[in-house]
């Protein structure tokens, strides 16, 4: 069943013109940097700093999995990019909403430690 499994995957990406292994190391490998970019995007809120940067970052390791897909898919479906569309809107949503909470608790512990 695995290997049947581990056939079908890989025709996808035949079928498309994705290596499957390069797209998910990219959605994998790019966890640990989003990450990062939100804890800075924090820190840099807590002081004053600019948030352009980290955000930008943040951003770029979100989507970074499927830039590949738009660089590298061939005949990749419309429902494809619809749904990858809607994943991307509600992970923006969800992620823009767990960082506002996590800036407000940072800087309510910035006001607290400073009084």
């Amino acid at each position: 069943m695995l290997e049947t499994f581990n056939t079908w995957f890989l025709s996808l990406g035949a079928e498309y013109g994705v290596n499957p292994y390069i797209f998910g190391a990219i959605y994998i490998g790019a966890i640990p940097f989003f990450i990062l970019s939100i804890g800075w995007l924090v820190r840099n809120a807590k002081r004053g700093k600019s948030t352009v940067l980290p955000t930008m970052s943040a951003g770029f390791f979100f989507v970074s999995a499927y830039i590949y897909l738009a660089i590298v898919g061939n005949n990749i479906p419309v429902w494809v990019w619809f749904f990858l569309g809607a994943l991307i809107v509600y992970g923006a949503w969800s992620s823009i909403r767990d960082t506002r909470k996590k800036i407000a608790a940072a800087k309510a512990e910035a006001i607290e430690e400073a009084s």
